[in-house]
């Protein structure tokens, strides 16, 4: 699961942005969005991991990097 640490998310419209374009670009993927701690988990490979910072930074977010 790549888990990643996400600025600009501060409501459920933040996270249903990010869930839809993730949806389009790995279909099917277990999505976790946490506001509170301002991460994103997908289940995806480490293969995905391009694909699933560009799905994010096309929703209008930045990703800052791995999440712990």
């Amino acid at each position: 699961m790549l888990k990643l640490a996400v600025s600009g998310m501060t409501c459920g419209g933040c996270a249903a942005a990010i869930q839809r374009s993730l949806n389009a670009a790995v279909p099917g993927a277990k999505i976790e969005v946490d506001l509170a701690k301002g991460t994103v988990a997908v289940d995806a490979s480490q293969s995905q991991a391009e694909t699933v910072k560009s799905a994010i930074e096309d929703a209008g977010f930045t990703v800052t990097g791995a999440a712990n």
